[in-house]
Order: C-alpha cells, then sequence, then structure tokens
C-alpha cells in the first residue's frame, strides 16, 4: 500500500503547470523578437551553435526535479517497517471478573460498568508500561495479551460482557494462575496482578495461588466492587432479577474479607471500589511502587519511508541538467542528441519498454480502482487478467482472493490466498493471506482451520492483536462445538442404550407373562390358612414401609442449588 504522511503539500505541484505556462509563453515572445530581426531560418543559419531543443530539455529536468522534490516533501510511504524500542516501565496483568453478580448497580452505574472505567483510567496513566487483560467467571481465558499497545487495550476492553462466559460463577484461582502465566520471561521488572472483583468466590483456592503468585515475584492487589449489603443482579432485557432454583431473589455482596486474605497472600493490598476516584488515585500509588526496568519493545508501523528514492532521481535529474550546455559542443556539433525524430523515436521506446514491463501492475492497478468503486465482477477480471500475464505476481493472486470474497466465492478465494501465500516473500504481506484464510474459516465454522491459519498468521506478525482475538475466539469456539459434539454421541448412545434396555425388558416381561400363566395352569388352590398367613405378611410389610417414610420426612432435606451468578 502507498501513501503520503504530509499530503498537503502536493498541492504545491499546481506550480508544474503554471511554470510551464510562463515558459511557454516566454518562448513565444523570444520567437517574435526574434523575427524583427529577419527572417528565422537566416538567423538559425547564422548562429549555427545555437540549439532549439537543449533548452527546452533543461527546463523539463528542472520542473521534473522540482517535481520530485514536491513529492519528497510531502513523504511517501509504503509496506511495513519493524523497530525495536526501549522502555523503562512495569507490567501489570489486569483479571476481570464478568460474572452475572458484576451486573448488580450497587455501584452507579454498575460493578462491571465502573470497573471498565477504572481499567480505562489505569491504561491512560500507563505510559511504557505493558499490560494484559484476563476475564474470568466460572472459568477464565486471556482477553488481551501482555503488549504495550494501549488503544488495542481499550477496544477489547469495550466489548467486554458476561454473555462471553458460557460457565457462570466465580473462579479467582483460575484467574490468578492464568495471569501467572501471562507475563513475560524478563526478570527484575515489577509485576502486578490486579483482580477487579465482588469477593464471591465460589470455587476456592483463591488464597494459595495468590500465595504461590507472591513466591514467584509478583504482587497481586484485589479490588473489591459492589456494597457489603448486597444488591440484586438485574436481568438485561427483562427488567427482572435473577432468582435461584427456589425461586427466591439473589442478592450478591461484596465479600470483603476474602478479598483482604486474598490481597495479604498475594503480598498485594485490598482497595474498595466506591463511586468516587479514591482507589484509582491508591491503585496509581501503589503501582509506582513496583521497581521499574528498561525493556525492547518490538514496535510495528504500517508504512515505511519511501522519500529516498524520489530524492535521488531528483539529484540525478540536477545533475543531468547541469551536465547539459546550452550550446552545441563544437567537437561533438555533427552527432545530434536532440533531434525531433531521434527524441520522438526514444519516447517511443520508452513507452513501449514501459507497456511491456508493467502489464500486469496495470491490470492491478485498474483492478484496485474497480474494487474501491464496489465494483468486484470487473475488478476480479482485472486481476485474473494480471495472474494470466504474471502467475508469480503474489500481490496480484492476494487481491483476486480478496475480489472473490467480496462476491463471497469462499473456496476460489482461499485458492487464491494460499497461492498468495506461497509465492510472497515478504512476512507481513503474507500474514495478511493467513489472515483472511482464517476469516473465511471462521465463518464457515471450520474453527479447526481458522486456528491454523492464524497461528500461521500470527508467527508472521506476533503484534496483531485482531488475529490473536479471532484465535482465541476460534479456539473458544472448537472448544464449545466438541463438547456440543460429544454431548450429541453421548446422547445417541444413551438412546441406544435405552432402546436396548426397553427391548429387553419387553422381552424379560414376556417371559414372565408366559412363566405366570405356566403357574396358574400348574398352581393348585390355596387353603385358607395359608391366604390369612401371606394377607398378615402384607399388612406388617405395608406398615413398616409407612414408618420407614414418616421418618424420612422428619429428617432435614438437603437442597444443592447450583450457583450462576
Amino acid at each position: 500500500m502507498f501513501r503520503f504522511e504530509d499530503p498537503i503539500y502536493l498541492w504545491l505541484l499546481v506550480l508544474i503547470p503554471i511554470l510551464a505556462l510562463v515558459r511557454f509563453v516566454t518562448y513565444r515572445n523570444q520567437k517574435k523578437r526574434l523575427r524583427k530581426f529577419g527572417d528565422l531560418k537566416l538567423l538559425k543559419d547564422l548562429m549555427p551553435d545555437v540549439s532549439h531543443f537543449r533548452p527546452r530539455v533543461k527546463f523539463w529536468l528542472l520542473l521534473a526535479a522540482l517535481a520530485l522534490l514536491i513529492v519528497m516533501l510531502a513523504r511517501p510511504q509504503m509496506g511495513t517497517k519493524i523497530s525495536q524500542e526501549k522502555r523503562t516501565g512495569i507490567e501489570t496483568i489486569i483479571a476481570l471478573d464478568i460474572s452475572n453478580s458484576m451486573r448488580a448497580e450497587d455501584i452507579v452505574p454498575s460493578r462491571l460498568d465502573r470497573s471498565k472505567m477504572m481499567v480505562e483510567n489505569l491504561v491512560d496513566h500507563f505510559t511504557n508500561d505493558k499490560i494484559g487483560l484476563i476475564v474470568f467467571a466460572g472459568d477464565a481465558f486471556v482477553q488481551l495479551p501482555i503488549t504495550s499497545d494501549f488503544v488495542s487495550a481499550k477496544m477489547f476492553l469495550s466489548s467486554i460482557d458476561p454473555s462471553m462466559m458460557a460457565t457462570q460463577g466465580t473462579d479467582i484461582a483460575a484467574a490468578i494462575n492464568m495471569a501467572v502465566n501471562s507475563f513475560t520471561q524478563e526478570e527484575g521488572i515489577g509485576k502486578a496482578i490486579i483482580v477487579i472483583t465482588d469477593g464471591e468466590d465460589h470455587e476456592g483456592g483463591a488464597m494459595e495461588a495468590a500465595e504461590a503468585a507472591r513466591k514467584k515475584g509478583m504482587s497481586v492487589y484485589v479490588l473489591g466492587v459492589g456494597s457489603t449489603q448486597g444488591a440484586p443482579i438485574p436481568i438485561p432485557g427483562t427488567g427482572d432479577y435473577m432468582k435461584d432454583n427456589t425461586g427466591n431473589t439473589v442478592m450478591s455482596a461484596l465479600n470483603e474479607e476474602m478479598c483482604r486474605q486474598v490481597a495479604q497472600a498475594g503480598g498485594g493490598v485490598y482497595i474498595h471500589v466506591e463511586n468516587n476516584s479514591a482507589a484509582q488515585q491508591q491503585l496509581d500509588n501503589e503501582l509506582d511502587k513496583l521497581s521499574k526496568k528498561e525493556t525492547s519493545t518490538t514496535v510495528y508501523s504500517d508504512f515505511d519511508e519511501q522519500f529516498q528514492a524520489f530524492g535521488i532521481l531528483a539529484l540525478l535529474l540536477l545533475i543531468l541538467e547541469i551536465c547539459i550546455f546550452d550550446r552545441r559542443n563544437p567537437l561533438l556539433k555533427r552527432i545530434s542528441f536532440f533531434g525531433k525524430r531521434k527524441v520522438v523515436a526514444a519516447l517511443l521506446l520508452l513507452v513501449a519498454m514501459s507497456i511491456s514491463a508493467q502489464t500486469d501492475r496495470q491490470y492491478i492497478r485498474q483492478g484496485n480502482k474497480q474494487y474501491n468503486a464496489g465494483d468486484y465482477p470487473n475488478a476480479e477480471v482485472s486481476y485474473r487478467k494480471a495472474v494470466e500475464k504474471n502467475p508469480k505476481n503474489p500481490q496480484a493472486a492476494y487481491n483476486l482472493g480478496n475480489a472473490l470474497l467480496a462476491q463471497k466465492k469462499d473456496s476460489a478465494a482461499i485458492e487464491q490466498f494460499q497461492n498468495a501465500a506461497k509465492m510472497e516473500t515478504n512476512p507481513l504481506r503474507k500474514y495478511q493471506s493467513f489472515h483472511n484464510m482464517g476469516v473465511i474459516c471462521q465463518s464457515h465454522k471450520m474453527y479447526g482451520e481458522a486456528i491454523e491459519a492464524y497461528k500461521n498468521a500470527l508467527r508472521l506478525n506476533p503484534a496483531d492483536d485482531e488475529t490473536r482475538y479471532n484465535l482465541i475466539l476460534c479456539k473458544h469456539e472448537k472448544q464449545k462445538q466438541d463438547q456440543n459434539k460429544q454431548n450429541q454421541d453421548q446422547n445417541k448412545n444413551d438412546q441406544k442404550k435405552d432402546d436396548q434396555k426397553d427391548q429387553q425388558k419387553q422381552d424379560q416381561n414376556k417371559d414372565k407373562d408366559k412363566q405366570k400363566d405356566k403357574k396358574q395352569e400348574q398352581k393348585p388352590q390355596m387353603s385358607k390358612d395359608n391366604a390369612e398367613q401371606l394377607l398378615n405378611a402384607a399388612m406388617q410389610q405395608e406398615k413398616q414401609t409407612q414408618d420407614r417414610m414418616k421418618k424420612a420426612q422428619q429428617q432435614p432435606q438437603r437442597r444443592n442449588i447450583l450457583k450462576n451468578w
């Protein structure tokens, strides 16, 4: 891709036609003045050393050099640049609780929204630090790997919602353990884990996880969000509140004691978040106490400066202009470099060479215009012509894939992206092909293929947060897909087993009926004494059964309530 960093300087190109017009008017006035002295042919014979073409060539060379200098001022850029920057700061992993209980509105506007605001303010406070983001409820996963890209951190933060988590609940230990494994291998730098939660730990093990993190040199800070009195949990879009299995409204309260214990075990502090900025200031002060270290950070910029090429061309044109004299050299007067026929022939030769050398590029440029205008079918035709002219042009194959993708010809698009990835030598252009293949596979729920494509893209461009987010999302969806498949297979197996059991029962019942019929045929008549004994035994058994039922009712009942908040 090509662009100008300072395109406002391109307005100076208006000087080119103005200078050309001034040159034309000056040349015309010069010819009028010469006619006053006599016939132009006679004057030409009287001035054999004067050249008519040399001044023109010099003027156009100067004009071309001026145009190149103006383009150079506009800072043309193309490609991708990778640079290493030195930064001094700390590493911070934020573990944000997104369980349903964070929807409670005892903190304005809600616990979750207040937590997001705190994280956003924290990111604004960072300058040379690194930040990562983990979301958790009944399970935990990395939302944003540790990075210095604060813009991406805010972007991912805005999309966080409890509906992202398939497993509800609150597992603080899982979030801390995942945060411990998410830091870089850099030693001697302050590492902080900030857990933002309402403290309803349903799984346990949080203090042990925090203590293990402290032993590895990490400090665990806990921000408690909510009130200790408790608040109901609203259900979005219904106006109702969440209820437990017994039909009672769930009241979610902040467990401050547990939060203090986790922070103490992790070597950090507990901070209660209220409707003011005191918690934010206290957290900033605590993080400033951590040791900072200079680290090397890889920074990717999409464009690299290309003004050098234009500067070199302008310099060559100026040197050439200086080497050409206004008058003919007496030693070389027999040789004519600037005759009309020779100039025209040279121009035609240059045009022919450019046409033959850039046919595929012309088709690509034509296709780009059609693609940008939304004319995808004609763009596909142009790109196919470019591929026919130069089958080894990776840009033509990549653009053709994009045109096919825009027309929802996904299988053909994947084939072109694969060809582009094989031919491309630039890693950062090659990763775009893998990224697009991943997007297509993801849209068709082919999560396994999408994961492989995203992995290849990240190997070529590890800084692409969008690809990393899609990879995490595909892994999550594939896990759910595999789980559903296993459940379906299990249901099929259970159905088969139930069918077999039913069939067996039917067969057994048939056999029992046959046996009863035989027994009834063979059974002798029962005496009166035997009948009375059987009746007494049945009554006694019935009495024992009723006694057991009364005892079971007198014992306290145990209820197993599933917590999903």
